[in-house]
């Protein structure tokens, strides 16, 4: 059992980037739907579906990972901020840029799931995630 959803969620995406894998399955939760739809939204994915097994419940979230036309994966890094032992929250003052715009930080808020972009543009603060880029 993973004690850290998200963490194990970003390596697998930051493992399966590295050795330019397609497509990377996870555990279902409601939580790592949203981020990985953000993760959509902001064009590090480019297709997230949920798999149910046949004969049990159990629910799978398959994410294909985005690639230039170069066939660089878009995904080139991730650091993971909040921790379950030390939980880090900021207001929308403090959330700054990642790599100067090129990347993103994913933070939850009471609004769901959102980029430090959209943090600063709402003025809402929430525990920061982690770090895209």
């Amino acid at each position: 059992m993973v004690s850290d959803r998200v963490g194990d969620f970003i390596i697998r995406l930051q493992n399966a980037a590295a050795i330019g894998k397609q497509e990377a399955t996870v555990p279902y939760s409601l939580h790592l739907l949203a981020i990985a739809q953000k993760l959509k939204e902001l064009g590090f994915l480019t297709n997230v579906a949920v798999k149910e097994e046949e004969g049990s419940a159990k629910k799978t979230i398959l994410v294909m990972l985005a690639y230039d036309a170069r066939g660089t994966a878009k995904l080139r890094g991730v650091k993971r901020i909040s921790k379950p032992g030390r939980r880090l929250y900021a207001p929308h003052t403090k959330v700054h840029k990642v790599k100067g715009g090129t990347g993103a930080r994913i933070i939850s808020s009471p609004a769901g799931i959102i980029s430090d972009a959209e943090a600063r543009k709402a003025r809402v603060g929430g525990e920061e995630l982690f770090e895209i880029w």
